[in-house]
């Protein structure tokens, strides 16, 4: 972990449950969610966190994704949604950015791939 001895981690107050904006799509998998239960600051930066921080606190938070029963769930609905902000199903903001565009890239190879395919035939 990168969390240096010496230097208390810092987490921002955010509310104890993190449930998804659209519950009637998203359905119960939020209630399962670890992060529910008391580390929910290590999800979301404070103002101001320095990097070496940030990148502890993202670990941290990771390391309760692992062990999530419901991190896909989560991820796919941090995806969907999109979420800006926090650690979601394991993957930071930045992470889930990346995922997207990887995503739409695939999905729009698919559709030439298709599209090709009804040209040709």
């Amino acid at each position: 972990m990168l969390h240096m001895p010496h230097q208390p981690l810092q987490v921002a107050a955010v509310p104890s449950q993190r449930t998804p904006a659209r519950e009637d799509q998203a359905g119960p998998w939020h209630s399962e969610a670890v992060c529910r239960r008391d580390e929910a600051g290590l999800f979301f930066a404070p103002s101001k966190e320095p990097t070496a921080a940030r990148l502890a606190r993202e670990e941290a938070a990771k390391q309760v994704c692992a062990r999530c029963p419901v991190m896909v769930e989560c991820r796919e609905h941090a995806l969907v949604q999109p979420e800006p902000y926090g650690v979601w199903g394991g993957l930071t903001a930045a992470e889930r950015r990346v995922a997207l565009a990887r995503r739409r890239r695939r999905e729009m190879e698919l559709k030439a791939a298709a599209a090709a395919g009804r040209i040709a035939g």
